[in-house]
């Protein structure tokens, strides 16, 4: 089985409440936040398979949103693709956390490239639901964002019977077959009141529609969004560690605003922080995008660190201990511990 990065990282000086304010300036700090079982599974998926295999190992598209992780993995000998005729036949190509179409499988096999699938279970699980409805001959509703990696894998398992939904402002233009058969899903990074706020506009539209078989939202997205909401109404600036093509480090951005945080914004690194933000601020929320490396949040602490802000306090509002076990191809060779 995959060894799981912690997912519950607290700060060694962080003992108090959040509610044990005495107005100095002070980091709050959302737990849990950064790496998911599935992308901590990903990762190190690659990792593996340049331990077993070395260099070069393909990877088709990033093989989780971060720019990082990304550039990490690319010093290792990882080579990034956009699509599988950039592969050299008969290379190792690794399918990235956020799923691919059949059709992407076919043209790997076309080329005789040998794979390894690193998508998330969670993800996985949506695909299977896409098909299940498919066979039955529902209209499938696909609540996500257009260009989307993973909604373009998760449409492809029934191109005949899914529809995209980006979105409640898009609902009128939805039209159906048979409004008895009728089911959503989602992609599952979505902001979780987005989502709801779109299931009840479709509602609306059609009264009869059904829901999935089981959250299709990961626990990840959710958890993190959970611990933004509880901290944001404390912080006059929340900063979001996490890539601009990462949806669910967008959508916390966009939680802490809707939650009560004056001012929000997303950097990679902590050099992006401008001081200026700073001006006027006694709490900042600190948390990370669900592909974000704990690295690079201690970046963020220690640069706030350098402007007053040092005392750090916890705000923790689940556990994680969920872990992935690595793709089959993977398991004989790796490490046990």
């Amino acid at each position: 089985m995959s060894s799981a990065v912690p997912l519950n990282l607290g700060i060694a000086q962080s003992t108090t409440s959040a509610q044990d304010y005495d107005g100095e300036k002070r980091i709050l700090l959302a737990e849990p936040r950064g790496y998911c079982a599935g992308v901590d599974r990903a990762v190190e998926t690659v990792e593996q398979a340049l331990d077993q295999h070395g260099a070069p190992v393909y990877v088709r598209k990033e093989i989780v949103h971060n720019r990082h992780v990304v550039d990490t993995l690319a010093e290792r000998g990882a080579v990034f693709v956009d699509e599988t005729d950039e592969v050299p036949e008969g290379a190792l190509l690794v399918f990235s956390a956020h799923g691919v179409s059949p059709a992407v499988h076919e043209a790997a096999a076309e080329r005789n490239l040998r794979t390894i699938d690193a998508t998330c279970p969670l993800v996985t699980k949506v695909h299977q639901e896409a098909k299940r409805f498919a066979r039955d001959d529902f209209d499938i509703l696909l609540i996500g964002h257009e260009g989307h990696e993973e909604v373009e894998g998760t449409a492809g398992e029934a191109p005949d019977h899914v529809q995209l939904v980006d979105g409640p402002d898009s609902v009128d233009a939805v039209t159906v077959r048979d409004e008895s058969k009728v089911i959503w899903l989602s992609q599952t990074t979505l902001s979780v009141d987005e989502t709801m706020a779109t299931v009840a506009r479709l509602r609306e539209k059609f009264p009869t529609l059904q829901d999935p078989p089981s959250d299709d939202i990961c626990y990840a997205t959710q958890n993190r969004q959970v611990a933004v909401k509880a901290m944001a109404p404390e912080c006059d600036l929340v900063i979001v560690v996490g890539s601009t093509n990462s949806s669910n480090s967008v959508r916390l951005v966009e939680v802490a605003l809707a939650a009560g945080a004056r001012a929000s914004y997303l950097v990679d690194y902590a050099r992006e922080i401008d001081v200026a933000w700073l001006d006027g601020v006694r709490t900042v929320g600190i948390t990370s995008g669900a592909s974000v490396p704990e690295i690079l949040v201690r970046g963020v602490i220690d640069l706030l660190a350098e402007h007053g802000f040092g005392k750090v306090q916890s705000v923790t509002t689940a556990n994680e201990t969920l872990v992935f076990a690595l793709p089959r191809e993977l398991r004989h060779a790796a490490p046990t511990s």
